[in-house]
């Protein structure tokens, strides 16, 4: 597809066009300061369609450009009433279609997953990762366990504001747990070498006896809230 408008995509939840260039393929010849000012009459504000932007001018003064969301574009482009407003508004129509897509929507999920790993990372200091990274495996997923950092379904179906069965029904209707023939709920094998689960062996001194227990990561909290939003 022919990118007519550059989209900005460094926010991961909330792609932006820059509204002067948005402005200039439109081919509006009212000033961008007094055409803009007059479209947010029609009930646009920076807390959810825009912010407010610097930027330099061809003649090194600075000026306002507006980081614009995809659904603000759209209404300006049908405001416009005119074909380049209608080219305009299908583009971004097919834009976000792509984006949409569960391909697209996990991809992004990761992505964030991976970033709040990185922050919870570096939040340590270097002696705790190198015990974390010599201490047994048992004493390692209990750590995580103590720290929040792994969460069984109730408890994580809790942070999520999900009542607890909904949520198991959810991963088991997309094929990321399923229950195994003694009924427990096991993360398919790709989900689990993604990093969305964690099974931890646990064994009862006193009884004697031994099972394992199927843990959410930082990674999987985050897609799943990402998965349900897009489907609630």
């Amino acid at each position: 597809m022919n990118e007519l408008i550059k989209v900005n995509y460094d926010n991961p939840e909330q792609p932006t066009v820059s509204g002067r260039e948005l402005h200039e393929f439109l081919g509006v010849e009212t000033p961008y300061k007094q055409w803009f000012d007059r479209m947010c009459e029609y009930g646009f504000n920076a807390e959810n369609d825009f912010c407010t932007i610097l930027c330099e001018s061809t003649g090194g003064r600075p000026s306002t450009d507006h980081a614009l969301t995809i659904p603000m574009a759209k209404e300006l482009c049908m405001l416009q009433r005119n074909e380049r407003g209608k080219q305009a508004r299908q583009y971004f129509l097919t834009l976000e279609s792509a984006w949409n897509t569960p391909e697209q929507v996990m991809a992004r999920a990761l992505k964030l997953a991976d970033k709040e790993l990185n922050t919870l990372r570096l939040k340590n200091s270097a002696l705790t990762v190198q015990n974390q990274i010599m201490a047994p495996k048992a004493d390692y997923f209990d750590e995580l366990v103590d720290r929040n950092l792994l969460t069984n379904f109730r408890e994580t179906a809790k942070q999520l504001n999900v009542p607890p069965k909904k949520f198991v029904q959810f991963l088991l209707d997309r094929k990321y747990i399923y229950r195994d023939q003694r009924g427990k709920l096991m993360p398919y094998a790709q989900h689990a070498e993604a990093g969305l689960f964690e099974v931890k062996e646990q064994v009862n001194e006193k009884t004697q006896w031994a099972g394992t227990q199927t843990l959410v990561t930082p990674k999987g909290r985050e897609t799943f809230r990402l998965l349900y939003i897009k489907t609630a």
